[in-house]
């Protein structure tokens, strides 16, 4: 679960990226943009990064282009805040979305070094992100269906695509390889680990309900 300090960068972080998107949030929202359309622009700008420029050994510019789209992720939820609405289909369009846009940008860096990029490693390593990532989101979804929580983990979604692109940017730009391979395998194992510490918590809270064998 994150500490005092990674919860205080969060807060500190989330204040700026609101102060420096609050003025095209109202914009967007004057001209009668959704959030929902926010939402699925960035996914699309995000997934065409991935899928295009990726495959293509475009490390560099593919980063920049997801960069530019992956704050959608930030004014959709400013511009739903200014509206003061709390929606269960924008919360759900927004996680599932999420999943999609994580799914092509691991995918994206596998196809590459699966093929021309010739680096069979970090392309094992980019689709074990994209597994246990899929499998992290899974777990908490599924224990909260449940009824259960399942919000413990050492890597939060935000932390692992911000290491991700700058690695894979700057491996565009001439960074060694090794250092994106040594990233995706932290990143991985990260997965794991939050994968576990779900799995032991639901448990626990499984194990602490009152037995109903009779």
């Amino acid at each position: 679960m994150p500490g005092p300090g990674r919860r205080m960068l969060n807060r500190h972080a989330r204040g700026f990226f609101t102060a420096l998107f609050t003025p095209l949030a109202r914009w967007l929202l004057r001209i009668g943009v959704s959030p929902d359309a926010v939402t699925v622009i960035g996914t699309a700008g995000v997934v065409v990064g991935a899928l295009v420029f990726y495959p293509l050994g475009q490390l560099f510019w593919g980063t920049l282009f997801i960069t530019a789209f992956i704050f959608s992720d930030v004014l959709d939820g400013i511009m739903a805040r200014m509206q003061d609405v709390k929606s269960r289909w924008g919360n759900f369009l927004d996680s599932t979305l999420d999943r999609i846009a994580d799914g092509a940008l691991f995918a994206g860096l596998a196809v590459w070094f699966f093929t021309a990029g010739a680096n069979t490693p970090i392309a094992v390593a980019a689709t074990l992100c994209l597994v246990l990532g899929m499998v992290v989101s899974y777990a908490r979804a599924k224990a909260e269906s449940l009824g259960f929580t399942a919000n413990v983990g050492i890597a939060e979604r935000a932390e692992r695509l911000v290491s991700v692109l700058v690695v894979t940017g700057l491996t565009g730009l001439g960074l060694p390889p090794v250092v994106l391979q040594v990233t995706l395998v932290l990143l991985a194992l990260a997965s794991l680990v939050t994968v576990v510490q779900r799995v032991l918590s639901v448990r626990r809270q499984a194990q602490a309900e009152p037995s109903t064998a009779d």
